[in-house]
């Protein structure tokens, strides 16, 4: 596991993103872990998630010219990541993101930000059902652009209504990457080797046998 997945599901645990436990999900489904983004509103948690998704991005990203953050965790994520490949890699890659209702007065329009133009990069927390990428997709493709892929933070290797997970769905249908920071097998991976975490472990493998892909 690289340096940057460590300390991606680390931080997350730290911060409470990354919680153990019961927790019913959308499906129905009664996960024994949930992931949540939204729990990196400390600067310091923040600043480390988007070094992460930086170098996600570095490690596994096809070309792209603009980052696009959906509304609303992916506004705070694209624009946090796109100062972190400034000032990590020396990219200065703009941002754009969308409002959930259009604007009806000044520049008007459901956009913000950079134009999207060329490839465009969706970065978000999780892909459950796909929504909100299908959203970004028609967004970004009538605004004239071509997505280049997906980075999320988590894929939970989870079946969906099929064989296949949300995100397997997303790039059979679209034909673009979807990555990730981690999976679930490295978060498997890193409590296995974390003593103080091997108590959530047996859990997660047994619902991972049960619904994984």
């Amino acid at each position: 596991m690289e340096l940057y997945q460590q300390q991606f599901i680390a931080q997350a645990i730290a911060a409470k993103a990354l919680t153990f436990g019961e927790f019913t999900l959308k499906s129905g489904r009664t996960s024994p872990y949930f992931f949540n983004a939204g729990k990196f509103y400390q600067g310091a948690a923040l600043a480390t998630l988007s070094r992460c998704y930086a170098a996600a991005i570095a490690a596994k990203a096809p070309e792209f010219q603009v980052l696009y953050g959906p509304a609303y965790k992916g506004i705070v994520l694209a624009a946090a990541t796109s100062c972190a490949m400034a000032d990590q890699q020396g990219r200065d890659i703009p941002y754009a993101y969308n409002r959930k209702e259009a604007k009806n007065h000044g520049e008007g329009g459901v956009l913000v930000g950079a134009p999207l133009e060329g490839k465009v990069l969706i970065i978000d927390d999780v892909i459950t059902a796909g929504t909100a990428i299908r959203e970004s997709v028609d967004i970004i493709r009538a605004a004239g652009a071509e997505v280049a892929g997906v980075i999320v933070g988590l894929d939970r290797e989870e079946r969906g209504q099929g064989e296949r997970s949300a995100i397997q769905e997303v790039e059979q249908t679209y034909g673009f990457p979807v990555l990730s920071i981690v999976k679930l097998a490295d978060i498997v991976d890193y409590l296995r080797t974390n003593p103080l975490e091997t108590a959530n472990l047996s859990d997660i493998e047994q619902y991972r046998q049960q619904y994984g892909v």
